[in-house]
C-alpha cells in the first residue's frame, strides 16, 4: 500500500471523484475527470474509466543547450519557451540512461522525483538523484521540468491535435475549476502556457500533466489517434496497463 507515496510539501487539494471542500464550509462539485489528471493511488485507467480506454504517457525530456548558454538554465534566468525552441535540442530519457549508467525508466523517474523533493523518504533515492545530477552536469543538459508541457514538446503536440482537425482546445487549471477556450494557432504564439489540462471540445482527449511528474499523458478512446501523435511528435513512453498509477516507477521498483 503506497498512499502518500509523495511528499506533502504543500496544500493540494487532491482530485476525488467524489465531491471534496475546497474552503471551510464550501464544498465544490468533483471535477468532470476528462478535464483534469488522474488520482495519485487509482489506477489511471480506473479513474478514467468510462471517459477514455487508452492512455498514454510520454516523457519529459532533458534539454541539451546548442546556441544557448546552459548556465541561464536556472529559475532567475530561465529561457523561454521560443528560445528553447530555436537553441536547444532534447535528449530523450533512453539516450540520457546510456549516458548516466542508471539502468532503467522507473530509476530514472524515482531520480527526478527524489531531486524535486517529490517523494516521502522511504521512496526517495539520493544516489539515483546524485547519478542523474551528475551526468546532466557533465553533459551540460538541463533536467525536464515537471508539472507543466515541455516547452520542446509542447508546439509539437499542439500541431498533432490541430492536425487531426481541432482547430480549438479547452486549456484548464489542474483543479478543474477553471478553463478557457483558446485557438490552438493563437497558443503556438504564446511564450508560457500555464495550463495543466488542455482538452477538446468534444472531450474526445485529454493532454495532462500531473503536477510533480516528468511526464504527460495522452488520453483518448482511439488508440490509433494516440499513436498518430506519438509518431507525428516522437513521443518517448508507454501505454498504460489496467494496473499503471502515476506513481509507476516506485510501485515497480518497491513491489519486486
Amino acid at each position: 500500500m503506497y498512499f502518500h507515496l509523495f511528499a506533502q510539501r504543500r496544500v493540494f487539494p487532491i482530485h476525488k471523484t467524489k465531491e471534496c471542500v475546497l474552503h471551510e464550509g464550501r464544498i465544490v462539485p468533483a471535477p468532470h475527470r476528462y478535464s483534469v489528471c488522474a488520482e495519485g493511488d487509482v489506477p489511471i485507467k480506473t479513474f478514467y474509466e468510462g471517459i477514455f480506454r487508452e492512455v498514454f504517457i510520454f516523457f519529459h525530456p532533458f534539454i541539451k543547450p546548442v546556441s544557448i548558454d546552459p548556465e541561464l538554465f536556472y529559475p532567475d534566468t530561465y529561457p523561454d519557451k521560443f528560445q528553447i525552441i530555436e537553441h536547444c535540442e532534447r535528449v530523450k530519457w533512453s539516450e540520457f540512461l546510456s549516458l548516466s549508467g542508471i539502468n532503467s525508466y522507473e530509476e530514472l523517474d524515482v531520480a527526478l522525483r527524489t531531486s524535486i523533493l517529490g517523494l516521502k523518504k522511504e521512496f526517495a533515492d539520493q544516489r539515483l538523484a546524485d547519478k542523474m545530477k551528475e551526468t546532466y552536469e557533465r553533459y551540460n543538459l538541463a533536467p525536464p521540468a515537471e508539472g507543466l508541457l515541455p516547452d520542446l514538446l509542447v508546439n509539437k503536440v499542439l500541431e498533432a491535435v490541430r492536425s487531426q482537425g481541432e482547430d480549438w482546445i479547452w486549456v484548464g487549471d489542474e483543479f478543474g475549476t477553471v478553463r478557457k477556450l483558446e485557438y490552438i494557432l493563437d497558443l503556438l504564439d504564446e511564450d508560457t502556457l500555464l495550463g495543466k489540462n488542455f482538452f477538446t471540445h468534444d472531450h474526445s482527449m485529454l493532454i495532462t500533466t500531473h503536477w510533480d511528474s516528468h511526464f504527460s499523458m495522452i488520453c483518448a478512446n482511439d488508440r490509433n489517434r494516440i499513436e498518430q501523435m506519438v509518431n507525428e511528435c516522437d513521443l518517448e513512453g508507454f501505454f498504460c496497463n489496467d494496473e499503471t498509477k502515476l506513481y509507476w516507477s516506485v510501485h515497480a521498483l518497491h513491489d519486486r
